[in-house]
This record gives C-alpha cells, structure tokens and sequence, in this order.
C-alpha cells in the first residue's frame, strides 16, 4: 500500500453510480499520494499476484519492474504494489484509487473485464497515439479487442490467457475417445461417467463460474451482452437464447452425473487442479496453462500421461470459443507521470519482456511471435495449442456495466445443482435488467 487513506466501501449499481456517491459524500482523496519529491519520478504499479511476488529475480513482475527501472537509465524508477489475489477484490481497490484521482497510483495490471469499466468513468489514460502501434504489435486480437474502449485503445496488452483441456491419455483411451479430434462437454461427462474419473471445472460463485458460463454460450454461438458499448438502458442479452439454454445443459449435466467431485459448487482454479492431481479420480480438466508449471509442485506420478486438447466444444460441430483472460496495463489518468508511465508500459511489454514472464511464471505472452522461440517451446510443449486457442478465444462481456452483469450472471446459476436451462437463463437476464434499472441489488 502507499499510505493513502481509501474511501469506504459502498455497494454498487455502476460505475457511474459508484463515482457520484462518493463525489456526493465526499469521499474522493484529493491530496491521496505523497508530495512530490525531488529527483526523478517514482512511478508506482498497482500488480496482480503472478507467482513472483515482490521478488525481483523470479521472471514476474517484480523483476520487469526493475528491469525496466534499469533500462529508463535514471529518468524514472518503478515500485510495486500488490494487490489482492481475487479479480474482485483487485477492482474494488483499483476502482477506489482511481474515483479518488489517487496520484500515488501511476500505472496497473488489469483484468480485461475491467478496461471498459474504466475507461467509461474517464480514468485510463488513452493510449498515445504515437505509442499504439508499438503496443499493439503482433498481439492476439482478442487482447486488443480487451483494451479497446469505443474505438480508442486505452490499455496495453501484457499478457493473454486461455483454458485448455486437460486430460489422463490412458482414460481417454479407455473411454474410446480420439483427443486429435474435437470433443464435446456431452462426450467428456459420459467418458468421466464411464470411467468413474472426475472432470475439474469452476463452478464456486466467484469470476471463474462467469468464465465458464461465458465460454459456454460463446461455443453455442451466442453472446451474453449483444451490444457492447450500449447504455444500461439499451444493453439486450443473449443469456435466455438457444445458445444460453444449452450451455445451462451442460453445467445441469456435470452436476447431475456428479462428476465434478463431491463439493462442484466450491470449486476454483486450484481445487479442480487438485481433483486433476488426484490419481485415483483424476480424468480431465479445464483450466490455464499454469497446470503444466503446478503439476510437479503436486509430486503427480503420471506427468508422462498427461495430454492437452483444444477446450470442449459445448454443441457438436461447432467450434469452441476458449476463454479469455491475462492483463491488459493502463495508466491512471490522474497521474502526474504521465508521459513516464508510457514509457514503462512500452518496456515492460516488449516480446522479450513477455518470455521472460512466461518462461518465469508460466502466464502466456499476448505477443503472437513469443511462441515461435525455442525456449518457450521446450518448456512449453502445448505452446501451438496455447495460441491458436487464444486466437480463437472469446472475450467476457465488453461492457462498462461488467460487474453487474457478472454478478447476477454467478448469482442465479448458484448453486450449479439447481440450474435449469428451462429458467436459469431466463432469471440472470431478469436479475440482471432489475439491477441496471435500479429496482434491485447484488
């Protein structure tokens, strides 16, 4: 933390509502940050927990910080700051620091989702336009897609993330399934079920459920917000379309063949890669590509019979869309270090820079040339199917009302035992219009 006093947590509609209440109760900091010193500028990143921690020579980025604090030869030096390790609690943060135009924040690392929230309130600095192309540079499309905000690029692409399929070659075999061909959620549920295996999934009421769901009615060929970009008013939802109704099939169907493991709806990232690790039920498994660096930390026996796939499809002969994730980095517009804070940003995300995140915390580049180098190859033998399946990846809703639409979205399709496609769909649309009209709360 820098020391700046945070403004109370208030319980939120919008952005826009959040900003005028405080601006109301006079809640924004005005003098948050510390004077100005003498020397050059000290610009503080607000980062995500990587698996680097503060330490500066673990390939996170603690170490890029420095790295580029080296490389700025005197004109600026970077500190860090780190912010919690769930998605919501890193908005709730970031979103009280930027309302309170904290000038002690200069630059952050940004869940996707969060970029057009921000951008809405005016409190990303747009890229500038002699920079953007130098940052955009053989990035994949859907982490541009993620820092573009009504046509202007307001962040920097770092790093991108997607699911894979995961999976034990010799249940596969066992269940007759050709993992060179494209699977279904249908034919892994009924090979888990043959085989008595499990299959991990995220199914907690948290962001990882919303992923899923996402990823789901993205592969049925729909979309849960029709028209980014539209006024709370005007948003029209795909949740309660046909796409909607089969991807609440599939997660009724996981829950009710009981695959997921005993407690399906307490379950992140990390119980459904222990329940992957677990050789006497381990089956299969979607989740990031970090699973290939953490599979050694769980003394696993079976490395040799792991295997990767592209991620299920949910309707047979259609393409899946795989999920989207990583960081994208912005600028506070309320810094004063403006121009300095670019600079970093175009340091830290150079090709280079990214294999050596990668290579150091097994997040996957955003940059498309990064997969060509031996190096990540090596260490990372999924590394093609890692960016065609970013290629092919499906961002969560772009809209600045985000949070909200999540949080209903994660609210009636909990727990996963009670999802009917028959209605399950049809009450996230309804939640979800109350909340923006105002007639209820998350």
């Amino acid at each position: 933390m820098t020391g700046c006093a945070q403004a109370p947590h208030r319980r939120r509609r919008s952005i826009t509502g959040a900003v005028a209440v405080a601006a109301a109760s006079g809640l924004l900091l005005s003098a948050c940050g510390s004077p100005a010193a003498a020397g050059p500028p000290v610009l503080t990143w607000y980062i995500n927990p990587d698996g680097g921690g503060a330490n500066p020579t673990k390939g996170g980025q603690a170490q890029l910080a420095k790295e580029c604090t080296d490389a700025a030869g005197g004109q600026y030096s970077i500190s860090i700051q780190l912010l919690p390790n769930s998605a919501s609690d890193q908005r709730q943060q970031l979103l009280r620091r930027l309302a309170a135009k904290d000038v002690g924040m200069d630059m952050m690392s940004m869940d996707p989702v969060f970029v057009a929230e921000f951008a809405e309130a005016t409190f990303l600095d747009d890229v500038p336009a002699d920079s953007a192309d130098e940052l955009t540079k053989d990035a994949v499309k859907p982490a541009i897609d993620a820092a573009t905000w009504k046509d202007k690029l307001v962040a920097a692409p770092m790093w991108a993330n997607t699911q894979l399929l995961w999976y034990r070659k010799s249940v596969a075999k066992a269940a007759g399934l050709d993992m060179n061909q494209p699977v279904t959620w249908d034919q892994l549920i009924d090979a888990a079920k043959s085989q008595d295996v499990t299959i991990g999934v995220q199914a907690s009421r948290y962001e990882g459920y919303m992923v899923w769901i996402n990823a789901l009615i993205e592969g049925a060929g729909g979309h849960i917000v029709e028209n980014p970009g539209a006024s709370g008013d005007q948003l029209k939802f795909g949740l309660a379309s046909e796409a909607g109704k089969e991807a609440a099939a599939v997660i009724q169907k996981v829950a009710r063949e009981g695959v997921a493991g005993p407690a399906m709806g307490t379950t992140d990232e990390t119980a459904a890669l222990d329940l992957f690790a677990n050789e006497a039920t381990s089956g299969f498994l979607v989740n990031w590509p970090y699973v290939w660096a953490a599979l050694p930390d769980k003394n696993v026996s079976f490395i040799d019979d792991v295997g990767w796939a592209r991620y299920p499809q949910t309707v047979a002969g259609k393409a899946s869309k795989p999920p989207f994730g990583g960081i994208e980095l912005g600028v506070n517009s309320a810094s004063t270090h403006k121009e300095q804070a670019w600079d970093a940003v175009k340091c830290i995300t150079t090709p280079e820079h990214q294999k050596l995140y990668m290579l150091g915390t097994g997040n996957p580049a955003a940059n498309k040339t990064v997969y060509d180098d031996p190096e990540i190859k090596k260490k990372f033998p999924m590394s093609a199917l890692i960016r065609e399946s970013l290629d092919a990846a499906a961002p969560r809703p772009l809209t600045q009302y985000y949070g909200d639409v999540s949080s209903a979205v994660q609210r009636t399709f909990s727990p996963p035992s009670s999802v009917d496609p028959a209605t399950t769909p049809q009450a996230a649309t309804d939640l979800i219009t109350a909340v923006l009209r105002g007639d209820a709360l998350l």
